[in-house]
């Protein structure tokens, strides 16, 4: 879970923007991943998959957020992720910046018109945590200021 502080720091940071915004914080039972945004931008919640790996929720402007979990079952590390980012030819896919450190990554570009954020978490319990955003170009001003605090609440138990 957050602490106190960094429920703050995301709580003063949505409040800033724009848009009047109520904090969030999803914890998936699965994987026990967790990340806090203002559910009065990304209202509509979609179906939870079969796996019950995560959850993805929409904007009613075309931007998206998705926070789960996965198993690394092939013992990926950040910066083997951001590499292989960094050299996907595939197509509508383009990574701007990539950054890794011990047991953390975040990536951010381009994908299929729209700007995304990326930033994992890789667990010593073998998970691999995650919270990606996306949404379009013409809308950078409303979600850049929400990006960072969003993608920094991302927890694992």
């Amino acid at each position: 879970m957050l602490s106190r502080s960094s429920l703050l720091a995301v709580v003063a940071t949505i409040a800033a923007t724009n848009a009047v915004a109520a904090p969030f914080t999803y914890v998936n039972e699965r994987f026990g991943t967790a990340c806090t945004f203002p559910d009065d931008i990304f209202i509509d919640r979609q179906p939870e998959p079969e796996n019950g790996d995560g959850q993805v929720w929409l904007s009613a402007d075309g931007a998206s957020l998705i926070c789960s979990g996965i198993l690394n079952i092939d013992d990926d590390t950040p910066k083997g992720f951001v590499a292989t980012a960094k050299a996907s030819d595939e197509a509508g896919y383009k990574v701007t910046y990539g950054k890794a450190g011990k047991d953390w990554a975040v990536l951010s570009g381009l994908k299929e018109g729209k700007i995304f954020y990326e930033r994992r978490l890789f667990g010593r319990d073998g998970v691999i945590r995650t919270v990606w955003i996306d949404y379009p170009p013409a809308l950078k001003s409303k979600y850049d200021p929400l990006v960072g605090a969003i993608a920094g609440s991302l927890k694992g138990p």
